[in-house]
């Protein structure tokens, strides 16, 4: 990496950065505030790597709006992309046996699964496994609406044409049906499989419909070694970074990881407790551009 003179007086070199809940401000938008921050630490020497739960193609808006050029690390870790092609790098591919299974658990409560696929190699970005008679959540439905993702609609999981390359299952239902399974989940597969579960990215009308069920829930399931910290470890290896020398700002239960392995790990003011308690610093909430003001503190040396 071309270093400026005084970066290596710096104490970090890569700057991993949360989507949802951090850099992106309640209603799904980027602040200029943000957008200019970021773009400081990248004039100042930094790499920054954007490090979410959604996809490639669900967060083009956001890498368009910053401009990173370091590997995104997508789907929860699951997926290591180029950020401006979405050209998969690295990939951690669930095996078709335990994908079957989380598949058929989730049919078998009337949930549709989604099955994250890599673009690489398939031709749409979620297969929608509904089994008998499921039907896709408004919430997904709205998602792919608004941004663009697609999908193909499936009974079963015989009509997949690359089952090899599954990188993620989830669901996304009323929390009285999503929280149950997971927990089954867990206690199923808590050897093989990692779990995020948390409330779903939704238009408000969609989390105000949920009634007395509870808030629309997501629950995921992952390999076993695909979570942001080794999407993170990857990027480093990369760039030649040392891993340590890495500041990773997030929120939400899948930035855990990040957060306690980074050399500097930064709660956002709206992050959950189990983010708040492993976190070295916090800042403010991502409706007060909380990100802006930490990127600040990272560089003026004062974090």
């Amino acid at each position: 990496m071309q270093t400026s003179p005084g970066v290596s007086r710096r104490r970090y070199d890569l700057i991993a950065i949360d989507l949802d809940g951090t850099l992106l401000a309640p209603g799904g938008r980027v602040p200029d505030a943000n957008i200019r921050a970021v773009r400081r630490a990248i004039d100042a020497g930094y790499a920054v790597s954007v490090c979410t739960g959604r996809s490639w193609a669900e967060s083009r808006f956001a890498l368009e709006a910053i401009g990173v050029d370091a590997p995104m690390v997508s789907a929860g870790g699951s997926m290591i992309v180029d950020p401006h092609s979405g050209e998969t790098l690295h990939r951690y591919a669930m095996p078709d046996s335990v994908v079957r299974g989380v598949v058929e658990r989730f049919t078998a409560r009337g949930l549709a699964s989604l099955v994250l696929k890599d673009p690489g190699v398939s031709p749409h970005d979620y297969l929608v496994v509904l089994g008998d008679g499921a039907t896709l959540d408004p919430v997904s439905e709205w998602w792919f609406e608004a941004l663009g993702v697609t999908y193909r609609m499936v009974e079963s999981l015989d009509e997949d044409e690359h089952p090899e390359w599954s990188v993620r299952v989830g669901a996304c239902a009323p929390s009285d049906s999503t929280l149950p399974i997971r927990d089954e989940l867990m206690r199923a597969y808590e050897r093989s499989l990692l779990f995020h579960s948390f409330p779903a990215v939704a238009a408000p009308e969609l989390v105000k419909d949920a009634g007395p069920r509870g808030e629309y829930h997501v629950v995921e399931a992952f390999d076993v070694d695909a979570h942001k910290w080794s999407g993170v470890a990857w990027v480093c290896d990369r760039l030649g970074l040392d891993p340590a020398r890495t500041v990773a700002i997030g929120d939400e239960i899948n930035d855990v990881t990040m957060i306690q392995g980074a050399g500097l790990g930064i709660a956002m003011g709206n992050a959950v407790d189990e983010v708040a308690r492993v976190a070295d610093r916090r800042t403010a909430r991502n409706d007060e551009a909380g990100l802006a003001q930490a990127i600040d503190r990272v560089l003026a040396g004062v974090w």
